[in-house]
């Protein structure tokens, strides 16, 4: 990746926390993953990203498809969202955005959590 790639893709990930924030701080904490997921959506097309819902990865074993995995988002086919309701952030949450990243072939993923009234975050890179 060059310095302008790089420096893209740092503009990119500081505006979906930026979205994160507003989503958060416009509907507080709480609610069901899926009212954030479809806010996200909402902000991040509103700044102007592709994004898409519950993007399909095929998993494969020795050449046969075993299972999918969905993404609750992909901003721009570039970074996975993961977005969590949970008292905090568990081991299981992390692993699961490293198998994203391994099914999508992807290097970024983003992990979020809308529990609380302060949105965390937690940036997960796959170093292929």
């Amino acid at each position: 990746m060059n310095a302008n790639e790089r420096e893209s893709l740092e503009s990119l990930v500081k505006d979906v926390i930026g979205a994160a924030y507003e989503v958060g701080n416009s509907l507080g904490g709480g609610f069901l993953e899926k009212v954030y997921e479809r806010a996200m959506l909402k902000e991040l097309a509103l700044r102007g990203w592709s994004v898409r819902q519950q993007v399909a990865h095929p998993i494969t074993y020795k050449g046969a498809i075993v299972g999918e995995y969905f993404a609750d988002l992909l901003v721009e086919d570039t970074i996975v969202i993961e977005l969590k309701c949970a008292e905090h952030f568990a081991p299981e949450h992390v692993a699961q955005c490293i198998n994203y990243l391994k099914a999508s072939g992807l290097n970024l993923a983003l992990l979020f959590n809308f529990k609380r009234s302060k949105v965390e975050w937690k940036r997960i890179v796959n170093n292929l």
